[in-house]
């Protein structure tokens, strides 16, 4: 598996490729994926009698503001993936270099915190604990994704680099002060 990963990792894909995967990714994280969450959810609430939290403008704004910043902050990471790591989110087009640079200096996953917030956010303005539920799943597989495959990749990747990178930066949740870049 480890020389596998590799040699994919290795595989360098010119700027029009990169857009292609990325346009691909996004119809399915961003029309795709809220689609079935919104059907999803909906059924699960119907067949286990679970009433809805929706408050009108309560649910707008805050589901609103969590999609907004959400998705402004996936968007500036997978920016940087895309110009400086020459490389996207798709597993299958791995960035060339280590990313330690903002936003990747405040946590080592910040397209994934991104994308979280972006689903609570939906989920709120949905008004549905099982939208929340379904969230809070996915969340836990792409977590568990991330531990034990991408970032033990990355380690065999990058080495000592990116131990110390580890070392250095909070998994998920940023802190207040980060380290320069």
């Amino acid at each position: 598996m480890k020389d596998k990963l590799l040699k994919q990792a290795e595989r360098q894909y010119n700027p029009k490729q990169r857009v292609m995967a990325l346009l691909v990714e996004g119809v399915f994280f961003l029309g795709v994926l809220p689609i079935v969450i919104a059907r999803l959810s909906s059924a699960l609430d119907r067949w286990f009698h679970l009433s809805s939290f929706a408050d009108g403008a309560v649910n707008i704004v805050v589901g609103g503001l969590l999609i907004i910043g959400g998705f402004v902050f996936a968007l500036w990471a997978i920016y940087v993936q895309f110009t400086i790591g020459k490389g996207t989110p798709v597993p299958l087009m791995a960035t060339q270099k280590l990313i330690i640079q903002k936003p990747y200096n405040y946590c080592r996953n910040p397209m994934t915190l991104g994308t979280i917030v972006l689903y609570l956010g939906f989920a709120i303005l949905l008004g549905s604990l099982s939208a929340v539920g379904l969230v809070l799943l996915g969340t836990t597989f792409l977590l568990v994704y991330i531990t034990h495959i991408e970032e033990k990749e990355m380690e065999w990747r990058f080495g000592e680099e990116y131990r110390e990178y580890r070392r250095q930066t909070p998994f998920l949740i940023p802190r207040l002060w980060h380290r320069g870049g």
